[in-house]
């Protein structure tokens, strides 16, 4: 005699399981049959195994669904990588001339505007260079004033051609070392319109070469700076780029204007890139660089961020569901399918295939409706373990 038992359990993770089962005439025992049982009519089985929530078990299982969608999951290239900025939007900061760092207010992770003052130095050198191009302009006046006078006389053949020239020579070197000093002074930030004023200071402003946050404070007040010492580093992360590392053999798969999906070691969301250069030297570990501009610019990330990501090589897509929407038991896989009715999921035997940046691949069953069809893309394994579970309890119970 066939028959078909509906099993009601409450609680937290209450679950309806419809099971049906076979009674021997005489004597006989029947057991719920479970899923992934390997039986010829297996499929008939599951077509009958049917999960049934109220709107308020569902809500606290926390079930979603989601529909099977076409993504480009074949054709791709697995590389990891690292955010990284251009050289121009990584500066390293020095003082023009060394000197005794007097104030500043540099922290690791404060955002500078470009031209902002981000030190001051002092140094008596500052004071002594000062006073040396005061010095230079003055007899640059007097030697002006000489080689103009040499020249009218050289007219009226009083003086010998020599002195003439050695006028011109001595005017021209301290025109030249006018210029000089006048040029080191613009490099300390320091006016040499208003040193001429008689305006001479003691220390000098070093400013923000670019726009951007500081990653690196090397000095501290009072501390004795070197010209060639890297007192702040500043990065300018409104332009990042992806740099990846692909292998040797992947390196003819490549071409610019490929799309890349990515994502970083602490994010689950996916980002895009397009390849942009492709490298042209072959490191030691057999690797080569590829540089890659973000699709989409975002401040908030920073460089040296590790991601994962795959290069489009070609355009083929295929239907797929998020990597939580499979569960697997007993070595098959499967989805459960939001039926018609509310809060009724049935479980449903699939075949996968490649899985990237948390989707994977589903071969669609026969019979199977993908635009129509909603499946469980979170509580699958909640699903699956009642069911189980319940299966269990009626066979016990018989």
């Amino acid at each position: 005699m066939n028959f078909q038992t509906i099993i009601s359990l409450s609680g937290k993770w209450a679950t309806a399981l419809v099971l049906i089962f076979t009674i021997a005439a005489c004597g006989g025992s029947a057991g719920a049959p479970e899923i992934g049982a390997d039986k010829k009519d297996s499929a008939h089985h599951d077509e009958k195994m049917v999960v049934e929530l109220t709107a308020e078990q569902a809500k606290t299982v926390g079930i979603e669904t989601g529909s099977i969608e076409n993504r480009t999951l074949s054709g791709t290239i697995k590389v990891n990588g690292t955010l990284d900025v251009p050289p121009q939007q990584l500066v390293s900061v020095s003082a023009p001339m060394g000197g005794f760092l007097r104030a500043s207010e540099m922290l690791q992770g404060k955002h500078v505007n470009k031209g902002q003052l981000i030190a001051v130095m002092e140094d008596p050198s500052y004071i002594q260079i000062q006073q040396d191009y005061l010095e230079s302009i003055s007899q640059h006046e007097f030697l002006k004033a000489e080689y103009e006078r040499q020249q009218e006389l050289a007219k009226e053949n009083i003086n010998a051609g020599k002195t003439l020239q050695q006028a011109k020579a001595n005017y021209l070197a301290m025109q030249a070392k006018v210029k000089g000093l006048r040029a080191r002074l613009q490099l300390m930030h320091i006016d040499p319109a208003v040193l001429e004023k008689g305006n001479i200071q003691s220390t000098i402003n070093i400013y923000a070469p670019i726009s951007g946050y500081v990653t690196q404070v090397n000095v501290n007040i009072g501390k004795f700076v070197n010209p060639t010492d890297m007192m702040f580093e500043i990065v300018d992360t409104e332009h990042l780029h992806a740099e990846l590392t692909v292998f040797e053999k992947d390196v003819p798969r490549l071409k610019v204007g490929q799309k890349v999906r990515f994502q970083l070691a602490n994010e689950t969301t996916e980002r895009m890139a397009t390849v942009y250069l492709v490298g042209r030297e072959i490191s030691a570990d057999r690797t080569v660089r590829i540089h890659c501009h973000l699709d989409r610019e975002d401040k908030e990330l920073l460089p040296g961020m590790y991601l994962t990501a795959y290069v489009e090589t070609k355009n083929l897509q295929l239907p797929a569901v998020p990597e939580s929407a499979v569960v697997s038991f007993e070595g098959k896989n499967y989805i459960f399918i939001a039926m018609d009715e509310a809060n009724h999921f049935r479980p449903v035997e699939v075949k996968t295939g490649v899985a990237e940046l948390g989707y994977i691949e589903l071969e669609i069953p026969a019979g199977l409706d993908p635009k129509n069809t909603r499946i469980v893309v979170k509580g699958g394994y909640d699903l699956l373990s009642k069911l189980k579970n319940s299966g269990e309890d009626e066979s016990h119970g018989h």
